[in-house]
């Protein structure tokens, strides 16, 4: 593990895996830098992996008062620490990336959850809930609005997951869900803002994923000057390691 120190003096823990161009990996909702160590290794044959843990996860720290412009500044930090030439942010992660505005190379984006005709609608008062229950010092309410509610995961799954040794490990970022909230403001897809992203952009579907987070994929690459589309079996909000690597490569590799 190393560390750098973003604008505000914050501390931004990392880890790098393998040689080759520098790609830094963006994390999304409600996870930190141990829930991609798959999807890092298997990029390492092609890549150097900077993985890191964004503010208030792992072993970052969080200063406040919050900002999203914050999460943008640890990411520059992490690229000129590292001479990251390519990014891939996923969910959520993917607005701390296309804010950014930074001069990588290339990026690519996994389904990034705006909600789009057909998606389910966002729980009601759903910031402002999280921010009580995080007040409160109850982070497992805040987890459970974001995965039952915000996710749509049955409550009784939500319930079995509580007596697993990941419970405690998820209490411990769940005051980030109010800041994945923020990044991606009204979960409209973002067409002013992608429209003035140069960075030439991969946008990233499963195919077994949600017709409706497809369709946010496919409407935020038609939103970008220089998007492109691509699609791969998978899971829900996800496709296989070994087939992210080899999109990655051969995308941000090709001539």
């Amino acid at each position: 593990m190393q560390k750098v120190t973003s604008k505000d003096g914050t501390e931004i823990a990392y880890d790098t895996y393998g040689s080759g161009p520098g790609l830094v990996l963006v994390a999304g909702g409600f996870t930190d830098r141990s829930f991609y160590v798959s999807q890092a290794e298997a990029l390492a044959s092609a890549f150097t992996v900077v993985n890191y843990d964004r503010r208030g996860r792992g072993d970052s720290g969080d200063t406040q008062p919050y900002a999203v412009e914050r999460e943008w500044e640890d990411l520059d930090a992490v690229r000129a620490a590292t001479g990251a030439r390519f990014a891939c942010a996923f969910s959520s992660g993917s607005m701390v990336l296309l804010q950014s505005g930074l001069p990588f190379e290339k990026q690519a984006i996994m389904e990034p959850p705006f909600r789009v005709e057909g998606a389910p609608p966002p729980p009601e008062r759903y910031v402002e809930r999280l921010q009580e229950f995080v007040a409160a010092g109850n982070p497992s309410g805040a987890a459970e609005l974001f995965m039952v509610e915000a996710v749509g995961q049955p409550k009784e799954m939500v319930d079995q997951i509580r007596e697993t040794p990941m419970w405690p490990k998820l209490e411990s970022i769940a005051h980030t869900l109010v800041y994945d909230a923020l990044q991606l403001r009204d979960n409209a897809v973002p067409t002013e803002l992608l429209a003035s992203v140069d960075v030439p952009t991969l946008g990233i579907y499963s195919n077994d994923s949600p017709a409706w987070l497809k369709e946010s994929v496919k409407q935020t690459v038609s939103a970008l000057p220089n998007g492109t589309l691509e699609g791969r079996d998978g899971t829900f909000h996800q496709i296989p390691p070994e087939a992210l690597a080899e999109v990655l490569t051969d995308y941000f590799l090709k001539v």
